[in-house]
């Protein structure tokens, strides 16, 4: 999960982070610092691996937390190198909230159905989504959602697509 140093969703990532684990999945915590993150909404979690150090081969999914401070990701090269390595290596590539937008950034939603925060919602279209704007979207190894009121859900389909790989 790939969460901003500060400013990340807190439901976003807790919500989702707890769905994953409580499946069994191992759940490791990236950013821009070492340390502890903190949350728009105040929780704190600590950073397990620096954004620069993420080796994709060694996960089978990549996930981006939305929240004012994932804007900090839109145009950030490595975070858009990271993404498009994970749909190279066929591995699963998941956002929510405004998180979308990196991926669309990196040219990887063009001609995919995703969603996202309504405010992002042009920036998808124009980098050639097709935005549905509904809570959760699916499109193959790819999966967006648009905000906290989904994070559950989004923190579930990324389980049961990683339960397909196992």
């Amino acid at each position: 999960m790939i969460i901003a140093a500060s400013g990340f969703r807190d439901e976003e990532y807790s919500e989702s982070k707890k769905v994953l684990e409580n499946g069994g999945v191992k759940v490791i915590t990236a950013s821009t610092i070492l340390g502890i993150a903190k949350g728009k909404l105040g929780i704190t979690t600590k950073v397990d691996v620096l954004l620069k150090d993420i080796k994709v081969d060694n996960y089978a999914a990549v996930i981006y937390i939305g929240g004012p401070g994932s804007y900090n990701y839109f145009n950030d090269p490595l975070a858009q190198k990271i993404a498009k390595e994970t749909i190279d290596k066929n591995k699963i590539l998941a956002a929510i909230c405004g998180a979308p937008s990196i991926l669309a950034n990196a040219g990887l939603l063009k001609g995919k159905t995703a969603t996202c925060f309504p405010g992002e919602a042009e920036n998808l279209k124009s980098k050639g989504a097709n935005y549905t704007g509904s809570g959760l979207e699916v499109d193959g190894n790819l999966i967006t959602a648009d905000g906290p009121e989904s994070a559950k859900k989004f923190g579930n389909e990324i389980l049961k697509k990683l339960s397909h790989i196992n």
